[in-house]
């Protein structure tokens, strides 16, 4: 990966040596397609190893159904809504329809540049889209935000790998014709080997890190799973016209085959194995007629359980205690935006002073010593862009999880929905009627929370520009 030139510019810890952290963050993986979470019509057996030495989350939450807010979120530890980012960010034009930022602030309370400032070596792998895509050609770059290091795709400022595409037949093409325009250098390389690309780059950053004595927080984020959808085609015998479903899984077991060479890069060296934390989980839940989401309602753009559920796997034997490893946590209710303190108190990090944070430190649940769930509700409103879609006509525009208990609503409170969640994961029984009371409370709940959020007024949106 040299060529690419990608490079520039109460806590647990193991004899004064600070843990090493890869964050993976999928592309559009329903919570049940892994195999370890239920899948039967695709195996998964690295990322599956991964979990047998490790946690499973069932009910783990990301905080939007979508890409970029997505994505926001688990790296701020806040609200993505609190930046103006709250569907997937796309042409300027665009996102000034949709009363969105044209890129993440900088100055947002980045998990990376508290690391950063904490010692660590920092680098980002994988799709970024928080900033930089489309005609969104003057993004900061990924590095402004506290890595040292980054290599990502076409929808990010900096080092790229950019897709080509091979049908069964041999003939190759390009998914994004002018991917150029955001700027060099960039290495056009096969889709179906670009996890391979972004793994390889982790990789000789670690081994950089390692070689300079520090600890390394590294995000490994992949285009996989996400459509149009090109596996490599010998391998599974498919062609370009095969069902949508079936090209999917093997674009899933592809992902999972490559990264079974960065699982046995930590695994097989004691020094990374003993001290090194892996968080494995996905964006968002899956498009419609390609991942599922098993008994969930909803997919991807909802905010029904099959939208922000996610399929969170913990890995680190080093901290762990042996009865944990290989243990599934049913009972646990938290989000990607309780990662940011979780890891910072894990690090003995302090947070940057007065930064806003929505999230909460539930660590020793990640690490299987609680089985505790985040104290505060998790709030959420749909992207703006997505009343009615994959088949379901005026969703809900807001939603809230509070314990056992989730409601969703409209803006002003209307049309509320509210399920008895644990019991009814598939949002089938609608109780509002029974429990008028609890309705009522948990809608003027999550439409303050609305209400409190900024907005973004067209003289800050011009200024972005």
């Amino acid at each position: 990966m040299g060529a690419v030139g990608y490079l520039c510019g109460c806590t647990p810890q193991k004899n004064d040596t600070k843990t090493n952290i890869i964050l993976i963050f999928i592309d559009d993986m329903g919570w049940a397609d892994l195999s370890c979470f239920g899948n039967v019509d695709a195996q998964t057996p690295h990322i599956d190893q991964l979990a047998s030495e490790g946690i499973c989350f069932d009910q783990f939450y990301v905080n939007s159904p979508i890409c970029s807010p997505s994505r926001v979120a688990i790296s701020t530890g806040t609200y993505p809504q609190r930046w103006h980012i709250t569907s997937y960010l796309a042409h300027r034009e665009q996102n000034r329809e949709r009363g969105m930022a044209n890129w993440l602030d900088p100055s947002a309370p980045m998990l990376a540049r508290s690391l950063h400032q904490a010692g660590y070596a920092t680098g980002h792998f994988g799709k970024w889209h928080m900033g930089g895509q489309r005609d969104v050609t003057e993004a900061p770059p990924i590095t402004e935000y506290g890595f040292d290091a980054s290599l990502t795709n076409f929808e990010g400022m900096g080092a790229k790998l950019l897709p080509l595409t091979k049908d069964e037949t041999g003939k190759v093409g390009r998914i994004w014709e002018e991917a150029e325009i955001l700027g060099e250098p960039f290495t056009w390389m096969q889709r179906s080997e670009i996890t391979t690309g972004f793994i390889e780059g982790a990789i000789a950053f670690m081994e950089q890190a390692r070689n300079e004595e520090k600890p390394f927080y590294v995000n490994l984020w992949p285009d996989d799973v996400h459509s149009p959808f090109w596996p490599p085609f010998e391998e599974y015998g498919l062609t370009k016209d095969a069902d949508k479903r079936d090209l999917y899984l093997a674009v899933l077991e592809a992902m999972d085959q490559q990264f079974g060479q960065l699982f046995e890069y930590i695994q097989t060296n004691e020094s990374l194995r003993d001290n090194t934390l892996i968080l494995f989980c996905s964006d968002n839940g899956p498009e419609l007629g390609a991942g599922q989401a098993g008994a969930l309602k909803g997919y991807k753009t909802h905010l029904y359980e099959g939208g922000i559920r996610s399929s969170l796997i913990v890995w680190g034997p080093g901290f762990m205690n042996e009865s944990a490893k290989g243990t599934r946590n049913k009972e646990s209710v938290f989000s990607a935006i309780d990662v940011v303190p979780s890891l910072l108190a894990f690090t003995g990090t302090e947070a940057p002073e007065d930064a806003i944070s929505d999230g909460e430190n539930v660590i020793k649940t990640m690490l299987g010593e609680s089985n505790d769930s985040r104290t505060s509700p998790i709030f959420y409103s749909r992207p703006p862009d997505r009343k009615d879609f994959y088949g379901f006509e005026n969703l809900p525009d807001l939603a809230v999880r509070e314990g056992e208990w989730k409601l969703l609503c409209d803006y002003d409170g209307g049309r509320p929905e509210l399920y008895q969640i644990r019991d009814d994961p598939g949002e089938k029984r609608n109780l509002a009627d029974e429990h008028t009371e609890r309705a009522e409370t948990m809608a003027q709940k999550v439409t303050s929370w609305y209400k409190s959020m900024p907005v973004l007024d067209k003289e800050e949106h011009q200024s972005s520009d």
